[in-house]
């Protein structure tokens, strides 16, 4: 029985250690291609590159594992991926271990998940993967574990058609952690700040920062359940269209 294609892609880049943590795992369950960008992507979102080239490197980081630096986004890798590389859709698409969570509407700014969402969009079963540590040298041992068990389960039933996974790790040893809940996305943003500075030049620039807030006093969601010890398994899908006020929206054009 041939064994299944697995495309790996992140936003950290293909150096990353989240990412080597992900390869070790998923090279257990089948044929893994690596495409990951030459360089921190992070905060990407699904941006595309349209107004340069886009080149790939082979790499022997992985070591026997085929891999290639790509100088563009998460996106770009999936679909360089997908049409140049592989010259096939995969039969899964993992993304990440990205350092730092990706919980609530930070999701629309991850590189790590628009590549999920790429791949769901390209009818691939696809998941991402974060932690809730920025750290570079961050614990991905807990992680390694239960993504093992998620994937049997992925293989086992297949992800639903439409959707991906956004999976979130608790900063916690695999002792610690009490299970896996599927939850609701929070509602929390952050309050953006900008710190304004003057160059060497006298001219202008800023710095965005903020603070992040939590506007969802509510259970069952990735914030809660992540904050309980909790790993957090969000059913994402790309259709944006709000469903539920249509026919609210259907009444105010008449």
């Amino acid at each position: 029985m041939e064994k299944p294609m697995i495309l790996i892609t992140n936003d950290d880049g293909i150096a990353a250690k989240g990412i080597r943590s992900l390869v070790a795992v998923m090279k257990k369950f089948g044929n893994v291609v690596v495409v990951a960008p030459d360089k921190p992507q992070s905060g990407m979102g699904h941006a595309i590159t349209i107004n340069q080239p886009l080149r790939l490197n082979k790499s022997d980081i992985f070591g026997d594992i085929q891999a290639f630096s790509c100088t563009g986004t998460p996106v770009d890798c999936v679909k360089l991926g997908i049409y140049e590389v592989l010259k096939r859709k995969p039969d899964l698409l993992v993304s990440g271990i990205n350092h730092g969570e990706n919980t609530s509407t930070n999701v629309l700014y991850s590189g790590t998940m628009s590549a999920a969402v790429e791949g769901a969009m390209e009818g691939i079963p696809s998941i991402g993967f974060s932690l809730c540590d920025f750290d570079a040298e961050a614990d991905f041992s807990a992680c390694e574990k239960i993504i093992e068990k998620i994937i049997e389960k992925c293989f086992d039933r297949l992800i639903p058609e439409g959707i991906c996974y956004n999976i979130n790790f608790p900063k916690l040893p695999f002792e610690s952690i009490k299970g896996i809940k599927v939850v609701r996305q929070a509602l929390a943003y952050w309050e953006d700040k900008f710190d304004k500075r003057i160059d060497q030049f006298g001219k202008p620039y800023y710095w965005l920062t903020g603070d992040f807030g939590n506007h969802d006093p509510g259970e069952n969601t990735d914030l809660d359940a992540i904050k309980n010890g909790y790993v957090t398994i969000v059913p994402t899908q790309y259709d944006l269209t709000a469903t539920k006020q249509m026919k609210e929206v259907e009444n105010i054009f008449k």
